[in-house]
C-alpha cells in the first residue's frame, strides 16, 4: 500500500460517475484524519498521471512515513502477507522481486479481536481482467466462508483501482455478484476511515509470483494465509448471482425465440489477447461447418464473426452484448459452448454450462485444475520467427496459422457430447 497526502483539492470522477474527493493535509494534524490516504501502487501512479496533466507545478501526491500511520493507535490489523514499506522497496530500493511469499496463518493473526461481528477491508482487487476477478473471488468466498466459522457477521468491503481505471465499472459489477461482499468503494481510502476496520488485507501487489505454480485459487488462499491443501476441491468453484440484473427486453425476446427452435451453442472464438484467439480467417469457416454440422443447435455469438452470415440457425447477439452483465446473462443461458482461453470459460463454469476450450497455453491445466464442466483442446504454437532481432518482424515469422488449420470441429463436438 501506498500513504501519501495531496498539495491541493481535487477531485477524481470514475467511469461510473463516482466522485472521489482529494483535500490538502490539514496542519497540524493527527495521523488518523481525513486528509491521510491509502491506496495502491498502481492507483498511486495513475493519480500522479491525473495531478500532472492537471497542473504539474501546483499538484502533487507525496508520500508519508508509513510507519506513523501503520502505529496508529487504531489502525487496523492487517491478515494475509503483509507488505510493508511497498513505495520504499519498488521506488527507493528499486526492487521489483521484493514480495517474500513466506506462509502464515491467518488463524493465529485473527486471535488478536475477539468479538461477534468484524469488519475487514480489502485494499485494491484480486485482478485485473475478467478473468482474473472471476477465479479471484472464489478464493475470497472461501475465505469469507472461514471467517464465517469464527465470527458471527463480518463487514466484508473492498476498494478498487478507480483513479485512472477504464474498466472499473466493469470490475465492480463483477464484484457485486458476490453476495458476501459489503461495498464495493473506489480507491483512495483515508486514514480515519481505515481506522473504523478490524482488519485490513493490502492486496496492492499481484500474485503473479505464485501463478508459475499455483491454480489462481490455491494463490489467492496462500496470500490469504489459507492452507489451501486443506481446502476440499469441491469448494474450489465459481459463484456468479445475476439474479438482480435485468436484461434489456430486445436480449430477453431474442433468447426467448431462439429457444423455441432448439438448443443454444455459443461460439466465442476471439479473446482480448490476439495469441489466444482463433485467427478470424479460421474462426468463419468453422462457424459455417457448425452452421452446417449441428443442426440441433442454434449457434450464439456476441461477437461479429461475418456479417455476411445470415443462416436460420445463427444468431448474433453482439449488439446486445454490451456489458459484462449482458455478456453473464447470455452465457447463463447456454447449453453448451466453444470458446477460447477467455472469460467466457470462468463463467461458464459457475452456470455449470459444458464447455470447450481451445489452449495455447502450456499451463493450461493449471488454469482449469478445479472445474468440472471444461473439456480442453490444446493447440502447439508453430509459429518460428526469422528474425535475429528482440522485436518481431510479422514479414519474417512463419507458420502462425498451421496450430490453427488443423483444429478439427468434429473433435470439439464430440468432446461436446461427452459431457
Amino acid at each position: 500500500m501506498i500513504f501519501f497526502r495531496v498539495t491541493q483539492n481535487i477531485n477524481i470522477k470514475t467511469t461510473d460517475g463516482t466522485m472521489v474527493y482529494y483535500y490538502k493535509l490539514k496542519s497540524p494534524s493527527e495521523y488518523e484524519n481525513e486528509t491521510i490516504y491509502i491506496t495502491t501502487y498502481d492507483d498511486f501512479n495513475d493519480i500522479k498521471g491525473i495531478f500532472s496533466r492537471v497542473d504539474k507545478t501546483k499538484y502533487f501526491a507525496k508520500t508519508l512515513n508509513e510507519s506513523n500511520i501503520r502505529n496508529i493507535l487504531n489502525f487496523p490489523i492487517e491478515l494475509g502477507i503483509s507488505n510493508i514499506d511497498e513505495y520504499k522497496k519498488r521506488e527507493e530500493l528499486n526492487q521489483i522481486d521484493f514480495f517474500e511469499y513466506k506462509k502464515v496463518d491467518i488463524y493465529k493473526q485473527l486471535k488478536n479481536i475477539k468479538k461477534d461481528e468484524i469488519s475487514i477491508v480489502l485494499i485494491g482487487g484480486v485482478g485485473n481482467s475478467i478473468s482474473e476477478v472471476i477465479a479471484s473471488c472464489t478464493a475470497l468466498r472461501i475465505l469469507h466462508k472461514k471467517l464465517k466459522d469464527i465470527y458471527k457477521e463480518i463487514k466484508f468491503d473492498i476498494y478498487i483501482n478507480a483513479s485512472n481505471n477504464s474498466y472499473y465499472s466493469r470490475d465492480k459489477d463483477i464484484y457485486k455478484t458476490q453476495d458476501y461482499i459489503t461495498n464495493i468503494l473506489p480507491l483512495s481510502i483515508n486514514s480515519k476511515k481505515i481506522c473504523e476496520y478490524d482488519y485490513f488485507i493490502d492486496n496492492s501487489l499481484s500474485i503473479n509470483g505464485l501463478l508459475d505454480n499455483l491454480n489462481i485459487v490455491d494463490a489467492w488462499l496462500f496470500r490469504f494465509g489459507i492452507d489451501y491443501k486443506k481446502i476440499n476441491e469441491f469448494e474450489k468453484y465459481n459463484i456468479l448471482d445475476i439474479s438482480k440484473y435485468k436484461p434489456l427486453n430486445s436480449l430477453h425476446l431474442k433468447i426467448k425465440e431462439a429457444k423455441q427452435k432448439g438448443k443454444l451453442l455459443l461460439f466465442h472464438p476471439y479473446s482480448a489477447n490476439i495469441n489466444k484467439s482463433i485467427p478470424q480467417a479460421i474462426a468463419i469457416e468453422l462457424l459455417k461447418e457448425l452452421l452446417l454440422k449441428v443442426e440441433d443447435y442454434i449457434i450464439i455469438s456476441t461477437l461479429q464473426i461475418d456479417s455476411k452470415i445470415k443462416e436460420d440457425n445463427y444468431i448474433d447477439l453482439s449488439k446486445e452484448s454490451k456489458s459484462i452483465n449482458d455478456f453473464m446473462y447470455i452465457v447463463s443461458l447456454m447449453d453448451k459452448i466453444i470458446t477460447t482461453d477467455t472469460s467466457t470459460y470462468h463463467i461458464s463454469d459457475a452456470f455449470m454450462i459444458p464447455t470447450v476450450v481451445i489452449f495455447t497455453d502450456k499451463k493450461f491445466e493449471n488454469k482449469i485444475k478445479y472445474y468440472k464442466y471444461i473439456k480442453p483442446i490444446f493447440l502447439k504454437d508453430k509459429t518460428k520467427n526469422l528474425s535475429k532481432f528482440i522485436y518481431e518482424n510479422e514479414n519474417l515469422t512463419i507458420n502462425k496459422l498451421d496450430a490453427w488449420k488443423k483444429v478439427k470441429l468434429n473433435k470439439i463436438i464430440k468432446l461436446l457430447e461427452i459431457f
